[in-house]
Parts: C-alpha cells; sequence; structure tokens
C-alpha cells in the first residue's frame, strides 16, 4: 500500500490526464445514496471474490469508505493481489466523509 492519499489530491488526480481506479467498498445501498463519480462499487465483504475485476492498467488505484479506516485495509488487500503489483494503491484520508468534490446519487457509474 502506498499510503494515503488527500481529497484535494484525488481531486487533482481526476482533473488530470491520471486513470484513477476509484473503488468504493461500501454496501451498494450506500453506494447508491451516493459516491465519488467514476467510482467501482466492490463491498469490502466481496472484495477478495471481485478484485480481479480492478482495472490492473489504471495509474493509480484509490480505495474509499465513509470514514478512510476501513478502506486502508482494503488498500493493503489489493496491493497483495498480484495482479495491481506495479499499480500503486491508496487509502483516501479522512474517506466520503473529507470528500468536498462532486458526488453522484442513484445509480451505480459502473
Amino acid at each position: 500500500m502506498d499510503g494515503e492519499i488527500s481529497a484535494s489530491e484525488l481531486s487533482d488526480l481526476l482533473d488530470s490526464d491520471v486513470d484513477v481506479e476509484i473503488v468504493d467498498i461500501r454496501q451498494p445501498v450506500a453506494f447508491e445514496r451516493g459516491h465519488i463519480p467514476g467510482s467501482r462499487n466492490l463491498p469490502f465483504s466481496r472484495l477478495i471474490d471481485r478484485i480481479d475485476e480492478l482495472d490492473a492498467d489504471a495509474d493509480r488505484i484509490v480505495t474509499v469508505c465513509p470514514h478512510g479506516e476501513s478502506s486502508v485495509q482494503a488498500a493493503r488487500l489489493i496491493t497483495s493481489y498480484e495482479g495491481v503489483t506495479d499499480t500503486p494503491v491508496a487509502s483516501l484520508a479522512g474517506g466520503l466523509e473529507g470528500w468536498d468534490g462532486p458526488i453522484k446519487r442513484g445509480e451505480r457509474d459502473r
């Protein structure tokens, strides 16, 4: 795991040409209430079974949870997966609680 990334750093990455895979580890109901646009919903409880769905060609993977605690564990788990060993993986510091960027509500993005 490459540590944590701040909300402003993530916002800057999303505004750039960097290919960022955002992995929201909350349950689908919470995800549909609101999430960072472009996020992929892979609930933590199913992450191991679905980890191969991640974009191994992404420039960076960022995990997201409500407060930035469980996403640290998710980032460590993803880092240990051999399919993404060359991709930097970080957790969003402060989670969605600290995110001040746009939030998409309703349908899933992916």
